[in-house]
């Protein structure tokens, strides 16, 4: 399943640790895959058990609603000292890392940068579901607005409400992006 992967390209994908799911950028290098983790309950799972899973997905809902914390239905399994979404195709392996210091516009803090190595496959299936525009502007809104979250600027928020119109714009509906536009319209209302 790694030479799915085309080297050097970002692949959006889900990571499983010991208590916790978390979407996550993975990057090709040979027979490994490489992602940066910033602190949080992946992190800290990853530095006590370093086991990870990682998982493909075409449902782009099911990526945002775990970057934004909310109830996906998902079952996980376990096996041994892994667990995953069950239904999922994926691998699962050893994760070996370093902790650097990390900078950008939002401050600093410490990140963790992983290389994942596979050791096992996990059986699965993705669901018949072509691609949809309205899913990557989603997926881009997400990403935003965890970073807005952290550190709220009027720029941000007109940016990610130019995202939610591309997306109604292109047909999306969810549940998802509901949420980020109520939580804009709270904080917007606040400042």
């Amino acid at each position: 399943m790694l030479e799915s992967f085309l080297e050097g390209r970002v692949y959006e994908v889900l990571l499983v640790t010991e208590s916790n799911v978390t979407p996550v950028g993975v990057v090709r290098r040979g027979d490994s895959l490489t992602f940066k983790l910033f602190p949080g309950k992946s992190f800290r799972d990853l530095l006590k058990n370093p086991k990870a899973s990682v998982q493909l997905t075409n449902d782009a809902e099911l990526i945002v609603k775990y970057a934004l914390n909310m109830e996906t239905g998902v079952e996980i399994e376990k096996f041994k000292d892994w667990r995953w979404i069950k239904g999922l195709p994926g691998l699962y392996g050893a994760v070996e890392y370093q902790i650097e210091e990390w900078a950008d516009e939002i401050g600093e803090t410490s990140v963790l940068k992983a290389k994942f190595i596979p050791v096992g496959q996990i059986r699965g299936k993705l669901m018949d579901m072509p691609f949809s525009r309205a899913d990557c502007a989603l997926v881009e809104m997400a990403v935003l607005f965890t970073r807005y979250l952290v550190k709220p600027s009027e720029e941000v928020r007109q940016k990610l409400l130019e995202l939610s119109y591309l997306y109604t714009h292109l047909g999306g509906r969810s549940d998802a992006h509901e949420y980020m536009v109520a939580r804009l319209t709270e904080k917007g209302q606040k400042n």
